[in-house]
């Protein structure tokens, strides 16, 4: 089967924090030819980037808690405990440039290394967003306080978890789709991440 897609027309809709665009489509079909004709809305223009922070020294993370407006109605109180994220404007910053960043201003953490972990999409039957996480490397001991810029509405407090701890918070406490994949990423790969952060680990 030839996979094939044609747009019949696409308006904009909606123009605010986001943007979302309206699709009259049709695509290609499994039993051939073509399905019918579809109308379908998409948010468009996100990317970002996700950063889990982890101090190999003291087997902890370091993770930001803040309020979600998509979390109202459906979880009491609507806070997050997450990994640090932001945008990304892809023209002006590369990724890495963002989480950098990200890690300083949500956290006020120095990364000792920073590791790609991979690019996914978020939700791709209503969103072009898509996210590239990363793992971290930072000192723990010295994670604390309240961070985030003011101009854009951010307050987030640093907490940090054992990875113990954490592990059994996943789905619980720990409940959005970065910090579910990348701390299981950390889980399967530690080792050959330590081995390549040039630290052994914990408890060797």
């Amino acid at each position: 089967m030839a996979k094939a897609y044609e747009i019949v027309s696409n308006e904009a809709v909606f123009s605010g924090f986001f943007q979302m665009n309206r699709y009259r489509l049709r695509h290609s079909s499994f039993h051939g030819g073509w399905c019918g004709e579809i109308v379908r809305e998409r948010i468009e223009r996100i990317a970002a980037v996700s950063v889990l922070l982890y101090d190999p020294r003291l087997d902890t993370l370091v993770l930001v808690e803040q309020f979600r407006v998509g979390m109202m109605g459906n979880a009491d109180p609507p806070w997050s405990l997450e990994t640090v994220s932001g945008f990304c404007d892809t023209d002006h910053e590369t990724p890495e440039q963002v989480a950098r960043r990200e890690v300083v201003e949500e956290t006020d953490c120095t990364l000792k290394a920073l590791t790609h972990i991979g690019e996914f999409f978020v939700s791709p039957g209503m969103s072009v967003e898509r996210i590239n996480l990363y793992c971290g490397w930072v000192d723990a001991s010295q994670a604390s306080g309240v961070h985030g810029l003011d101009h854009e509405g951010e307050e987030m407090r640093v907490v940090t978890l054992s990875r113990a701890e954490a592990l059994g918070e996943l789905f619980g406490r720990l409940n959005s789709t970065s910090i579910i994949m990348a701390l299981q990423w950390l889980d399967a790969n530690r080792e050959r991440l330590l081995a390549a952060w040039g630290t052994s680990v914990p408890g060797d």
